[in-house]
C-alpha cells in the first residue's frame, strides 16, 4: 500500500510530534481509517518530505511524530508560469490539478474579453482558497513537496507586467504556424491560455506587443482546460523533465 502524503502548513522538524489540521485529520482518521503506528509522509511546501508515524488517531484528532527529512527530486528544472483564463464549472479545477501534476510553478487566473466568469470581493477570495486547495491535493497525489501558488486574478496588463522577467512568453492559439519545437531552450516559460471562446485578435496583438510569441500546439482547437496540459507536456519534453541540460 502506498504511504499517504499529507500537506500541513506548519514548520516541521525531525523528532517533533505535531497535530494535523482538521481537514488532514478527517482524511487520515475517518477516510483512510489509519491507526497509531502506521506510516505517513508529511510536507509543508519547503521542498522536503518528512517520514512520520501516527502517534494518536481519533475521529477528530490525529498526531504524528516526524522522522529525518528527505530530499524531494520531483521539481522540474524548468520554471513554468501559467496564465489561465477563468472558466465555468470544473474546467478551472481540472486545469489547475493537471498543471500541478505537470510541474507548474505558479498559476495566474486571468480575465479576458470572452471570459464568462466574473469574481469580486468575497467570491474571489473563496475561489482562490478553493483553487489553492486543489493545488495542495494535486501536490499530495503526484509526489511534489512544493505547492504552486495560485495568484490573485489579473487583467491582461497586470499579467504582462507579472510575467515580464520570464525567458519565453507564449500566447497559445491555433491561428498561427509557429510551434514550440522551433524555440531556443529557455530556463523559464509563461503560457497564456484563452477562454472557451478564444482570445480576441486585439488581445493576441496586445500580448505580442508586450513580448509574447504567438504559438500553436497543432492544427486542432483545444479546450481551455486541455491546452495547458498539452503545452506543459511539450515544454517538459523539450526543455524540462525529459530533456535537462548536461
Amino acid at each position: 500500500m502506498r504511504i499517504p502524503r499529507i500537506y500541513t502548513p506548519v514548520a516541521l522538524a525531525a523528532g517533533q510530534t505535531i497535530e494535523l489540521d482538521d481537514n488532514a485529520a478527517l482524511h487520515v482518521g475517518r477516510v483512510l481509517r489509519m491507526q497509531p503506528g502506521q506510516a505517513l509522509e508529511l510536507f509543508n511546501g519547503d521542498g522536503r518530505d518528512f517520514p512520520a508515524t501516527i502517534a494518536e488517531a481519533g475521529k477528530r484528532r490525529v498526531t504524528a511524530t516526524l522522522g529525518e527529512p528527505l530530499g524531494n527530486t520531483s521539481e522540474s528544472s524548468l520554471r513554468i508560469v501559467l496564465g489561465q483564463t477563468l472558466s465555468k464549472g470544473d474546467r478551472m479545477d481540472y486545469a489547475i490539478q493537471k498543471s500541478v501534476e505537470m510541474g507548474v510553478s505558479a498559476i495566474v487566473p486571468l480575465v479576458t474579453e470572452h471570459c464568462d466568469v466574473r469574481l469580486k470581493g468575497d467570491r474571489e477570495e473563496k475561489r482562490l482558497r478553493h483553487w489553492q486547495g486543489v493545488a495542495v491535493s494535486a501536490a499530495e497525489q503526484c509526489g511534489r513537496a512544493v505547492v504552486p501558488t495560485i495568484e490573485p486574478v489579473m487583467t491582461l496588463p497586470q499579467w504582462f507586467d507579472y510575467s515580464a522577467s520570464l525567458d519565453a512568453r507564449l500566447v497559445l492559439h491555433h491561428r498561427t504556424r509557429q510551434s514550440l519545437t522551433t524555440l531556443a531552450r529557455p530556463g523559464s516559460v509563461a503560457l497564456m491560455i484563452g477562454p472557451e471562446g478564444g482570445l480576441s485578435a486585439d488581445e493576441i496583438a496586445a500580448a505580442e506587443q508586450a513580448g509574447f510569441l504567438a504559438t500553436a500546439l497543432g492544427p486542432r482547437v483545444l479546450r481551455t482546460e486541455t491546452a495547458p496540459v498539452a503545452a506543459m507536456a511539450l515544454c517538459q519534453w523539450l526543455w524540462g523533465d525529459f530533456n535537462t541540460p548536461d
